[in-house]
């Protein structure tokens, strides 16, 4: 018969064999928190009812509003996705879905989600793997053959042309050769500067999906393209009036875009403003966002173009456009510009009453992770 000592050891035992197993479970989901949230790749854990209980710094950078105690399905409503991990946590093992995000710009994921040991309702760990650069690449690709071929395709066959024109019949000619080198020279630039655009506008898609965090002050940016083109101003007789703040007004950007930006604004107003006329260039600040602006007192755009005027290689007035040596490219690269800044573009005009192009930017401290 045993002793009331031994019969007071065995609840003892009991006791400590349970407070073992729960320390070893704390033990264990700590262990796992830590090495998900060490991890480089955007790496969530989720319970068996879909509740966020470990995320990378990755995943939070990926999808800002998920955090631990919250279920992933409130964040990302793809019902593909939701029903993949209903399905994992239900019956084990493995899936792949993609997932395609439209707004603001487009970014695409392949998302492995694997469920891990256990009964009943699983954990599932999902591991998220960010295709949007490898898209953009192949959609630039296509894209860049086919609108090279069509843009470059009347150039070349005119620098052809007088290439052929001046070995034959004005192989002697001097005021012909001197006449046609000339077109030949201008159309030469003009392939030139379309590559150039064409060139710039792949790389700022192919960044689409990175939001810019450097420190930029826009009103700097502003007063050096002022200065910066009022020769052409001068010899299109327009006066360029610049508004900024005083102190400097900083946004998180990339300042060779952000230059590239308004640099297409105020030239596109110089030229496609009134001659003679006055070009007004604001930079303004808002308590979240600042204001790049610029004001033209030209003829004006129709109401039927201003939806298509970011579009590539669309023109309002193509012989003016090409007189003025545009490619079709300067406004569309301004739009993805203000999109990869996670901005947005407004553009009000009304024939005769010139033309307003605003680009509004989140000021520094305060943007979202995009």
């Amino acid at each position: 018969m045993p002793s009331s000592a031994q019969k007071g050891a065995a609840p003892a035992d009991a006791g400590n064999r349970g407070r073992a197993m729960v320390d070893s479970v704390i033990s264990e989901v700590t262990t796992t928190r830590s090495l998900i949230e060490a991890l480089g790749a955007p790496v969530v854990l989720l319970d068996g009812q879909g509740v966020a209980l470990a995320l990378s710094p990755g995943m939070r950078a990926l999808v800002p509003g998920l955090e631990t105690g919250k279920a992933l399905a409130l964040v990302l409503r793809d019902p593909d996705l939701n029903d993949a991990i209903e399905d994992v946590a239900r019956d084990g093992g493995r899936k792949t879905v993609e997932l395609v995000e439209r707004v603001p710009f487009e970014r695409a994921y392949r998302i492995h989600i694997a469920a891990l040991e256990g009964t009943g309702r699983r954990a599932t760990l999902l591991t998220f793997q960010d295709l949007s650069e490898q898209r953009v690449i192949e959609r630039m690709r296509v894209d860049f053959v086919a609108n090279a071929s069509h843009e470059l395709r009347t150039p070349l066959a005119s620098l052809l042309g007088f290439v052929e024109t001046l070995q034959g019949p004005a192989r002697n000619d001097e005021r012909a050769r001197e006449r046609f080198l000339a077109i030949m020279r201008e159309q030469g630039l003009r392939m030139a500067r379309l590559v150039d655009d064409l060139l710039s506008l792949s790389r700022i898609e192919q960044r689409a999906h990175v939001a810019p965090d450097t420190p930029v002050d826009l009103a700097g940016i502003a007063r050096e393209i002022v200065d910066s083109l009022a020769l052409l101003a001068r010899e299109r007789e327009v006066t360029l009036t610049l508004h900024t703040p005083r102190e400097p007004l900083q946004v998180p950007g990339d300042r060779d875009e952000l230059l590239r930006l308004m640099e297409n604004l105020v030239e596109n107003a110089i030229k496609y403003g009134k001659q003679g006329g006055e070009v007004t260039i604001t930079v303004d600040a808002g308590e979240a966002e600042a204001s790049f602006q610029v004001r033209d007192d030209g003829p004006g755009i129709a109401p039927e173009h201003l939806p298509r005027l970011t579009e590539r290689f669309y023109r309002v007035d193509t012989a003016a456009s090409r007189e003025a040596g545009g490619t079709g490219l300067g406004l569309a690269i301004v739009k993805h510009i203000v999109l990869r800044h996670r901005g947005r573009l407004t553009i009000e005009s009304k024939p005769g009453e010139g033309a307003t192009f605003k680009a509004i930017l989140p000021r520094l401290g305060a943007v979202g992770a995009g």
